[in-house]
């Protein structure tokens, strides 16, 4: 491996440990590489395969694609990093997309090449990328060339499509019931079209990535960067979209619209009655999707 990624295995759970991610956390492998004045943190698990990697949406973390993890890594390597500014990760070194997918990228290169310098003798890979996470998709498959091998949006934004401002509540300066009615309050403002499916679960990651969000990803969310990007890309590019998306809701064909006038050959799905965050509110028809998007692995 090279000496300058450095690798840990998180320590088991305490059984009582409330985090209801715990067991998918102490699973994956741990890698740590340069990101500014610290570290970008990655989680993989699965071996084999064409290596996925998922970039989650702003104010996130890899718990974005809680749900979507297990029903890959049985064939194939995933990897979830924390995006830099989010999650466990430090800050980028500069906040322009194309800046942000090249530490992305420099660390993916370190994560999936174990110590291989020649960077011919690299992997393929698949990338899906949500929301803000979309825009960065585009720029890092882009910026990997003829090592990345697809690229499936799902929600995304940088389209130049209207995103809806959506007044949401703040939680930094309330605790216990009260900071849960808030987390609950902007879930289904923002993330999860049927309040049936915010669960104690959804409310957690929701907390959780609320913490420890420091970059303010709007701005390149709601831009237009993305489609000069996805111009320049010879490889499938696919969306995946809730049909109740707050983003984009009302607008959901002019984000087909937009997208079929850069790549018309793309396919373009919806997920009925599922929200922004679809991998989380329809998980398997998420993944049976995504699944037949990307074949054969």
């Amino acid at each position: 491996m090279s000496s300058s990624v450095q690798t840990d295995r998180p320590r088991n759970a305490a059984p009582d440990d409330p985090v209801p991610w715990a067991a998918l956390d102490a699973a994956a492998r741990r890698f740590r590489t340069s990101c500014g004045a610290g570290e970008m943190v990655w989680r993989c698990w699965g071996e084999g395969g064409t290596p996925l990697v998922l970039l989650h949406g702003g104010a996130g973390s890899w718990l974005h694609w809680l749900r979507t993890i297990p029903a890959f890594a049985a064939d194939r390597m995933v990897i979830a990093p924390d995006i830099p500014g989010l999650g466990s990760s430090a800050a980028p070194p500069d906040s322009t997309p194309a800046a942000i997918a090249g530490v992305i990228l420099e660390g993916l290169e370190q994560v999936l090449g174990h110590g291989v310098q020649d960077k011919d003798q690299r992997e393929r890979f698949d990338i899906a990328g949500f929301s803000y996470g979309g825009v960065l998709a585009g720029f890092l498959a882009g910026q990997a060339g003829a090592h990345a091998r697809s690229l499936t949006l799902v929600g995304s934004g940088g389209l130049g499509v209207p995103i809806h401002k959506i007044a949401l509540e703040r939680v930094r300066d309330k605790n216990g019931a009260e900071r849960d009615a808030a987390n609950r309050t902007n879930l289904l403002r923002w993330m999860i079209a049927d309040p049936a499916r915010i669960d104690a679960q959804a409310l957690a990651i929701q907390d959780w990535n609320s913490r420890h969000a420091r970059f303010d990803s709007r701005p390149i969310g709601r831009g237009s960067l993305l489609p000069d990007e996805l111009r320049k890309l010879g490889i499938p590019v696919t969306g995946i979209w809730g049909e109740q998306d707050h983003a984009v809701r009302g607008l959901l064909g002019e984000v087909e619209r937009t997208l079929r006038a850069i790549r018309p050959e793309m396919a373009f799905h919806t997920i009925p009655a599922a929200g922004h965050w679809v991998a989380y509110e329809a998980p398997n028809a998420f993944a049976a999707i995504l699944r037949a998007v990307l074949g054969p692995c």
